[in-house]
């Protein structure tokens, strides 16, 4: 797992521990609000704080010589340094690299000079905010006074603790009301059956589908020895007696647990019935067994369907695996073909460059035009290869940061944008996406390349890359200044080996071809508009994380 990847998980775990409190939008309450207003006086300062920090944005729960709210997270003093877990105090923050830009130092939201934070840090080491002690004026704390605000940062966490295991308790207790209430209803409702037994094996209950499954009710006289016989259990064949230590009752009793045991009932009227069963054996509070109780379900169709789904699955497996071959023998002939071809023109390459040397005249343009079509024969080899994989290799999405695969793509092409005096900008961070990172940075390189390639002769070639939210995922913009494409020409574009007339430069027609297939593998779609200065505008979409 790379560092990035790492950051990411960690960040999920933080605000699943966050959310786990409940405590975003929701009052306060007198406590918190107390411990608050303690922490203003310790410090001696007329405000205070106390934040929470989610994915975007900073909640001051509760506050003291202020009007609290909620901010963006990317303005929050506190999410500067709150995840390393240490309090933080700093005399005068217009003078502290960290905090005179900020927003609430600068006045956009206050004038902030003295700002001291401790952390609210989980049992498991995760931050969710901070209790924030802050004037307008410089100030100073001393060890005693920086201990007592970290004393009442753990008890918010203490309270944050109760109103949690207070709120669970409130749940388990509605549960348990529930269930009481209505099991005597449920389980004559139900279409599963329920078998229990008491600790010697004695049935004691069946409700109404073990009694219809069974054409009998519970009867507690049945030695456990005979309920094969009594009640018709059988092996999943039918055929065979369910033997005394398979049976799912007894085994809950002796073994304590039992889970997906199959067998089959035959029924003296109708089709037998193929159920799954599983149960737990019954212990009171003291540790003394009580029994067991199994639940049966009705599997026979799922069964049935089972078997048919897998004959299906053996064809499907059968048809993949010649896919899986057909699409290995691609891959490997458009390797062959690229080998194959590509070495012999090299070749060629090197003896047009040895006539070079010494051919005049008409021989010289001759040797010239020829070295010209072995460099496009080159490069439509290599393109034709790229499209073949852009289709074939396999995708692997994992979360990736998109600007940094827009970074490791412009430095590919840094010598073109160069050679082309072209300006490439990324005006704000681009998203995370769930991507193949490899095929996504072809992508990116394919569209940056056009734009620069296909560049009006008459100004400087500016080519930008945006993206915005788009349903459940981004929608990402590579626009630029250039030639543009006529209207009736913008979707044909992604045909294989389609030219525009109107382009100044030389192509295949290839690459957009192989940044629809790349698109089109990641579930997105991929479309041209014009852009703001008259050019091309790329936009395709890639799901979220």
């Amino acid at each position: 797992m790379d560092l990035v990847e790492s950051l990411g998980q960690r960040e999920r775990l933080r605000l699943a521990a966050l959310h786990e409190y409940r405590l975003l939008d929701s009052p306060a309450g007198d406590e918190l609000e107390a411990v608050v207003r303690v922490a203003a006086a310790i410090a001696g300062v007329p405000t205070a704080t106390l934040n929470l920090i989610d994915e975007n944005r900073q909640c001051q729960l509760t506050t003291v010589g202020f009007e609290g709210g909620t901010s963006d997270r990317s303005d929050s003093m506190c999410a500067i340094r709150f995840e390393a877990g240490q309090f933080t105090y700093v005399p005068d923050a217009s003078l502290d690299p960290a905090y005179r830009a900020n927003p609430w130092v600068t006045g956009v939201h206050a004038g902030v000079r003295f700002y001291a934070s401790a952390p609210l840090i989980t049992p498991d080491g995760y931050a969710l905010g901070s209790l924030c002690v802050f004037h307008t004026e410089p100030a100073t704390l001393d060890d005693d006074q920086i201990a007592r605000l970290e004393d009442l940062a753990d008890i918010i966490l203490a309270l944050f603790e109760r109103r949690r295991q207070a709120r669970y308790n409130r749940e388990i207790a509605a549960i348990s009301e529930a269930r009481q209430r209505w099991t005597d209803t449920l389980l004559e409702t139900i279409d599963v059956a329920v078998v229990a037994a008491d600790r010697s094996g004695r049935l004691t209950l069946f409700n109404r589908a073990a009694r219809e499954w069974h054409g009998l009710d519970a009867d507690p006289a049945v030695a456990p020895e005979d309920f094969a016989a009594r009640y018709s259990l059988y092996e999943t064949d039918g055929r065979t007696p369910l033997a005394h230590d398979r049976i799912p009752l007894i085994r809950a009793l002796s073994e304590g647990t039992v889970s997906d045991a199959e067998f089959i009932i035959r029924r003296t009227t109708g089709e037998a019935v193929h159920v799954s069963a599983g149960g737990r054996a019954l212990i009171a509070p003291d540790g003394t067994p009580m029994g067991a109780v199994v639940a049966m379900n009705d599997v026979t169709n799922d069964r049935a369907q089972q078997r048919a789904i897998e004959a299906a699955r053996r064809e499907l497996a059968a048809a993949n695996e010649d896919l899986r071959r057909s699409n290995a023998d691609l891959a490997n002939f458009a390797g062959a073909v690229s080998h194959d071809l590509v070495a012999p023109l090299g070749a060629v390459r090197g003896y047009l460059e040895l006539l070079e040397d010494v051919a005049t005249g008409d021989t010289r343009k001759w040797v010239d035009a020829a070295t010209r079509a072995v460099t496009r024969m080159t490069d439509l080899i290599r393109s034709l290869l790229g499209y073949a994989q852009a289709g074939s290799a396999p995708v692997r999405r994992v979360p990736a940061d998109l600007h940094e695969i827009a970074d490791q793509a412009l430095a590919d092409l840094h010598a073109a944008v160069e050679d082309a005096g072209a300006r490439v900008t990324v005006p704000a961070p681009l998203p995370a996406v769930s991507c193949d990172p490899v095929l996504t940075r072809q992508l990116l390189q394919n569209l940056i390349a056009n734009a620069v390639k296909y560049r009006h002769p008459e100004r400087q070639c500016r080519v930008t890359v945006t993206a915005e939210p788009a349903g459940n995922g981004w929608a990402v913009t590579v626009a630029d200044n250039g030639v543009g494409i006529p209207p009736e020409q913008r979707q044909r574009v992604f045909d294989m080996f389609t030219r525009l007339d109107n382009a100044p430069a030389s192509g295949h027609g290839i690459g957009l071809s192989s940044c629809a297939r790349i698109v089109d593998r990641h579930g997105g779609v991929i479309r041209v508009e014009e852009s703001p200065d008259g050019g091309t505008a790329v936009i395709f979409t890639l799901p979220g994380p």
